[in-house]
């Protein structure tokens, strides 16, 4: 950080989540969200004192794609994709054979 522009455009969250991949800066990372509070500089300057310099790359991980039926059952009941998971354990497979064909559209 050179300057306040810097300072203001810093943000921990991104900072603290890509190096929570790594086994060696876990703990300073879960340090740095116990006390999520104070400053971006303070938090920048600690990081930066304690993390050892070492070529870093992972890929961050991404949440699996949503299946067919959870499609159906948001379709048609108009559900968000957490209420449609809840919803889909308590369907039958007859149930949700039954939901899929009122929600199929038909055409070429």
């Amino acid at each position: 950080m050179v300057d306040d522009l810097a300072e203001k455009t810093y943000q921990p969250f991104l900072v603290n989540k890509s190096l929570s991949y790594f086994m060696d800066t876990i703990l300073h990372v879960n340090e740095m969200n116990i006390h999520h509070h104070i400053d971006n500089r303070l938090q920048f300057d600690y990081l930066i004192n304690t993390v050892r310099k070492q070529k870093r790359f992972s890929k961050w991980h991404k949440k699996a794609a949503i299946s067919n039926d959870v499609e159906v059952v948001k379709t048609f009941y108009g559900y968000n994709t957490h209420r449609a998971e809840e919803a889909l354990k308590l369907l039958s497979k007859d149930q949700i054979s039954e939901l899929r064909n009122k929600v199929r559209i038909g055409g070429k």
